[in-house]
């Protein structure tokens, strides 16, 4: 099985789908991830962004992704983007993996980013090209999934839950290495908080430790 995850930035394929990702290698399954965005000026210095992209290939190479895809795409001015140049990279993205499974961010998180992101790839995963996903996830990304203004539409309510008690110590492994992108527990991009969340996930189905899916479709 083939496998993409679409992230809006750097760490997030880590903090929603990390541990999904690290059982499906183990299963000699193909994992792609699509970085969406880049740190870049005038927000970022190249310092930034190189430190990032560091850790990134660091991070893809521990846990033995087969590709990532890096748009460039200025990161929180995603806006700026011609939308059809986005939703065009995406897409070719798409073609290229043909992944019979896509992870994508959640609608209604806070980021704009996320936002754009997601509207995007619902675009680039139409069903009506020669290819077509059989499944497409949206995942929670902590500090961005549960931030934003209070109402049913943003309100992420998972169905399908991965159990990743095996992984979970790998995916905190691989988060580590996006050292630049983690906090002191309670911030929610930490270790402690990455944690706390794959057990509450975990606990809802009874096992210990989960990473939490709405699924968007599926062709049986």
């Amino acid at each position: 099985m083939s496998i993409l995850v679409i992230a809006p930035h750097a760490d997030d394929e880590i903090l929603g789908v990390g541990g999904t990702m690290i059982k499906a290698i183990a299963n000699h399954e193909d994992v792609s991830v699509c970085i969406v965005t880049r740190a870049a000026e005038p927000v970022f210095s190249e310092d930034v962004f190189r430190r990032i992209r560091q850790e990134t290939l660091e991070c893809h190479k521990f846990l033995g992704v087969k590709k990532t895809f890096f748009l460039e795409f200025p990161a929180v001015m995603l806006e700026t983007a011609k939308r059809y140049e986005i939703n065009n990279s995406i897409l070719a993205v798409v073609e290229e993996v043909k992944p019979d499974e896509v992870y994508i961010p959640h609608i209604g998180d806070m980021q704009k980013d996320h936002q754009i992101v997601t509207d995007a790839a619902m675009v680039a995963l139409r069903p009506n090209g020669n290819h077509k996903v059989r499944r497409i996830y949206t995942y929670e990304t902590l500090s961005e999934t549960g931030w934003n203004l209070p109402n049913v539409q943003n309100e992420f309510i998972p169905n399908v839950y991965s159990d990743i008690g095996s992984f979970l110590d790998k995916k905190l492994e691989a988060m580590k290495i996006y050292a630049s992108q983690l906090g002191e527990f309670p911030n929610p991009r930490s270790l402690g908080a990455i944690e706390a969340l794959a057990r509450y996930r975990g606990s809802t189905v009874q096992t210990m430790a989960a990473e939490a899916f709405a699924l968007v479709r599926e062709i049986k």
